[in-house]
């Protein structure tokens, strides 16, 4: 289907789906003034976007951003932000829930879901009066694996309270391919299309949507959940960009964590530009539609990502690692609270983002997440002078792993066994240890070197306390050794 032939006939379906008064309805009920009710909020996900692929963040000259840029520009950017679970389905369950990928059934990618006990950021702000709805992928609901019968449609159970209109599939990356595929609806019609970049057509449903909120009485969440950069999983493993885009960044820049390492990245790089790219194309036109709708001056949109991209040069695939190129995403907010045109370079982590944006709308937080609200040091010095940069991440299915990721260092410790059919371990090892300032690319392990002994143990002792606070046991940690 083309976009022509989807805007003719997906209207009735969004707007069915939405469950919202048609135009002539509105047309007679006053509309409530923007300032007067809570914010609208877009949750803009780019899956496996690096942060160093922000043209904002100054680190990558060949990037070409420019409407994220203005997001960073006008509104904050967090640049010190760090996922808690660096693959796709446990860093979207701690998304989800601010809780830590061991306590939310997801805590590694294949064949779970979202417990369905947990309060979510979308059913909290439903019980607050909004409307909370998806268009793209979800990867949360139960039966992940391929050629299971649940990788497309999502049984409303599994939603994580995205009640309203819902637009598709619990592994996009194995429903669709980059010009065409399968989503669905929320009464399980499949939604197609052919001949058009996919990031193009979550971008189609996005703008329609939102043109449908002018005259809505109840303030929306949307989730818009983008595949790109993410692999194609069935096309070996492949990004694949828009067409040409490839041949355009063919001579792009390579960011020294990957150019000092062997990996996929020379085959890889310039597909990957070419996607981010259209992603930010998609984010111009979100802020377009928003403009010409009046409802940019009541909107909070957030720019993210769930974990970053490693090119096959840490281990044998593209996250999954204690790395930067893994860890460190992207957090772009712009909209009412935010628009301070400023940097804040403490560390945050993605299971902060539930609470930050329940503060920002106003809504009281549950009493059992585990992230806080990150508003605090949009304008308070104090804040940000006694805020505790300690990030707490846990990992899985490459090796089972805790870490602490501060502004300055990166200490990992590792299941002594191997053993990766477990969420957590009794025992662990130290595995790696980067001091950021004179290595940020992370090139340098000094895990076990004896002139970094005490840097250790302070790292190893604040580990288990994060390792604690979160719920798990406090852990034995033997000490790496390299000398005799």
């Amino acid at each position: 289907m083309d976009r022509r032939s989807f805007m003719k006939q997906g209207a009735a379906a969004v707007g069915a789906a939405a469950a919202m008064a048609t135009a002539a309805e509105a047309a007679e009920k006053p509309v409530t003034p923007a300032n007067s009710r809570k914010p609208n909020i877009i949750l803009f996900l780019a899956d496996q976007f690096r942060w160093d692929f922000v043209g904002a963040n100054g680190a990558n000259s060949s990037t070409n951003t420019p409407n994220i840029d203005v997001m960073a520009k006008r509104g904050t950017n967090f640049s010190h932000t760090l996922t808690n679970q660096p693959v796709c389905g446990p860093a979207r369950s701690v998304l989800m829930s601010s809780r830590y990928a061991t306590d939310t059934g997801v805590w590694h990618n294949d064949d779970m879901g979202l417990k369905t006990t947990l309060p979510t950021l979308a059913g909290e702000l439903r019980k607050a009066g909004y409307t909370s709805n998806l268009i793209g992928k979800w990867h949360l609901g139960p039966g992940f694996l391929a050629g299971h019968k649940d990788m497309g449609f999502v049984d409303k159970a599994h939603r994580g309270g995205f009640d309203d209109l819902w637009i598709g599939a619990n592994a996009l990356e194995l429903t669709s391919h980059p010009y065409g595929g399968s989503m669905w609806d929320g009464d399980g019609k499949e939604v197609k299309w052919e001949n058009e970049y996919r990031v193009d057509f979550l971008t189609d449903l996005a703008e329609k949507f939102l043109r449908d909120q002018q005259h809505a009485e109840k303030p929306f969440f949307l989730f818009l959940s983008q595949l790109e950069p993410h692999q194609q999983n069935d096309m070996e493993h492949s990004m694949v960009g828009p067409k040409g885009s490839a041949k355009k960044y063919i001579n792009a820049f390579v960011p020294p964590d990957l150019k000092a390492l062997p990996g996929n990245w020379h085959q890889q790089l310039p597909d990957y530009y070419g996607c981010c790219e259209e992603i930010d194309k998609s984010v111009g036109r979100v802020r377009k539609v928003l403009e010409e709708t009046g409802q940019a001056e009541n909107t909070i949109l957030v720019f993210m990502s769930d974990h970053g991209c490693h090119f096959m040069t840490r281990n044998t695939e593209y996250k999954r690692s204690v790395h930067g190129a893994s860890t460190r995403i992207p957090f772009i907010v712009e909209g009412p609270g935010f628009n301070h045109a400023e940097e804040v370079t403490q560390c945050c982590g993605i299971i902060d983002m539930a609470p930050t944006l329940l503060d920002a709308a106003g809504v009281e937080r549950p009493a059992s997440w585990q992230g806080r609200s990150v508003m605090p040091l949009i304008t308070d010095k104090k804040a940000r002078a006694e805020w505790n940069d300690s990030t707490f991440i846990q990992i899985s299915e490459s090796l089972t792993g805790r870490a602490v990721r501060t502004r300055d260092w990166t200490y990992c410790i590792a299941d002594i066994t191997g053993d990766v059919s477990k969420p957590a371990a009794a025992s662990y090892r130290e595995y790696q240890m980067y001091d950021l300032r004179n290595d940020p690319a992370e090139l340098v392990n000094l895990a076990g070197r004896k002139e970094y002994r005490a840097k250790a143990d302070e790292l190893q002792a604040e580990l288990k306390r994060l390792m604690i606070a979160a719920g798990e046991k406090e852990p034995v940690i033997e000490e790496a050794k390299i000398y005799p």
